[in-house]
């Protein structure tokens, strides 16, 4: 048998190690004889005592059992079930540590996945953008309602890779109101016993509450999803009731229903009813008024989405003249917010209710140098391009931007970007893996990093922001 068999760990054996690294999901990372440990909730610095849940052949996932020598990034977590609810990976680490791992986090997924070389991409980085106050940060939250082992009804997030909810009323990453109106929610179906959704049998009424705020406008919104089935009538029994109760708090504005009758992880349904104030609630973005629905895709946190679109506008070098696209561009935000310093900018996007938020939401701020398309980008883009020779040059792109989800730009989408040549490009990504593999494309394509720069969205989380200037090889 071999040392290294012979040396093999073992599932609930317990061991103690010093933290020297961090994973990208913000896991402690230890060593013992070249065997590594995956960690949770252990800070880079520590020495832990842990158990070993999983073993495999060169690494194990082990559970935190005891801090035996804290590490000097070791806080205590605000929050009292930061562990359970997994929702925040990050509070038990100071905010600078956090800042400095996430400024790594990207540089080595550019270097490791994306192949370029180290010392340039240090030499284009620019510092992370921190928050001043990382705390009550998120304007929108998303509850799952359901019931706890002693049967009472419960709001909450769901524990990682699990759906038992963890109880938590006072997010500390969100808004102090969500406390109230969750309250007032679930002593409503208390008292009337309005049962929560059930995921196994499909039964239950209420199944998730959804809480948005304005923080310039202060205005609130609350939307119940629910598993609604009849014909009409009240959505809610003693609907009325309830409306009262949640209309009483300060800035509440819009109160209505999603009714979402599908077996799917999917939050919310599409057919969205108003039954309280109005349909949407309006929040001010880099001096623009945008109006917010429950559908909506509006960046969860304003104070650092002016940031990290201050910083795009930068990147793109505008002047005035210039003609820009907008890929991915959800309700115009990013489209809208670049129009005042463009000659002409365009906005693409696939759902067709973003592009009547983007085109209503122009229309508002008085702007008329924004045009929208709905359609997939590859599709869009080229029948634009190839009028571009014929009839109207001003639809060449002088700057193209893109904020695509998580899993990055569709390959046809960077293709025709290629294509198209514009003399910048400039890449808003949630995501730096996938991000990474894009700016190798956009490379290999003619293209050159010119800066890049994280933008913390999310404390206390392990997910970052980076906004990335590229520009064509002469």
């Amino acid at each position: 048998m071999s040392k290294r068999e012979d040396s093999q760990y073992q599932k609930d054996q317990m061991l103690t190690v010093e933290i020297t690294d961090i994973g990208n999901d913000g896991e402690g990372i230890g060593k013992i004889e070249g065997y590594t440990l995956f960690i949770k909730d252990a800070v880079i610095g520590d020495k832990v005592r842990c158990k070993i849940m999983k073993a495999k052949k060169n690494y194990a996932y082990a559970h935190l059992e005891e801090v035996v020598e804290a590490s000097a990034h070791r806080q205590l977590a605000k929050c009292p079930i930061a562990r359970q609810c997994g929702g925040c990976q990050l509070q038990n680490m100071t905010y600078e540590k956090e800042l400095s791992f996430k400024q790594n986090k990207v540089r080595n997924n550019i270097v490791r996945l994306g192949g370029f070389d180290g010392e340039f991409v240090d030499s284009v980085m620019e510092p992370i953008i921190g928050m001043e106050e990382p705390w009550r940060y998120r304007n929108k939250a998303q509850y799952p309602i359901g019931r706890d082992k002693n049967g009472r009804i419960v709001a909450g997030f769901y524990a990682g890779r699990t759906h038992s909810i963890i109880p938590v009323s006072d997010c500390l990453i969100g808004v102090e109101e969500n406390k109230e109106i969750l309250d007032i929610v679930i002593a409503h179906m208390e008292k009337l016993h309005v049962e929560p959704y059930d995921e196994a049998s499909g039964k239950g009424l209420v199944r998730h509450i959804l809480i948005r705020k304005g923080f310039d406008s202060g205005q609130i919104m609350v939307c119940l999803v629910i598993n609604y089935k009849g014909k009409g009538g009240e959505f809610i029994p003693g609907q009325q009731e309830l409306v009262d109760a949640l209309a009483k708090i300060s800035g509440m504005t819009s109160i209505s229903v999603s009714i979402n009758t599908e077996k799917t992880n999917v939050i919310m349904g599409y057919d969205i009813r108003t039954i309280w104030g109005r349909d949407t609630i309006t929040d001010t973005l880099k001096g623009l008024k945008f109006e917010i629905s429950p559908l909506s895709f509006y960046q969860v946190n304003p104070v650092q989405t002016d940031k990290l679109y201050g910083q795009a506008i930068e990147y793109a070098g505008l002047t005035g003249k210039e003609t820009v696209w907008d890929l991915y561009c959800g309700i115009g935000t990013i489209t809208l917010s670049m129009a005042k310093n463009a000659g002409q900018v365009y906005g693409v996007e696939i759902i067709q209710a973003a592009i009547d938020d983007a085109e209503n939401n122009a229309k508002n701020n008085g702007i008329e140098n924004a045009k929208f398309f709905c359609g997939k980008a590859e599709e869009v883009l080229p029948e634009y391009y190839e009028k571009t020779d014929r009839e109207d040059a001003s639809l060449h792109p002088d700057v193209i931007v893109v904020d695509p989800p998580r899993k990055g730009c569709d390959s046809a989408c960077l293709e025709t970007m290629l294509k198209m040549a514009p003399e910048r490009i400039v890449y808003v990504s949630c995501d730096s893996a996938t991000l990474a593999r894009d700016l190798r494309i956009l490379s290999d394509g003619g293209y050159v990093i010119q800066k890049v720069r994280p933008c913390d969205m999310f404390p206390h989380t392990v997910h970052v922001e980076t906004v990335v200037q590229l520009t064509r090889k002469e």
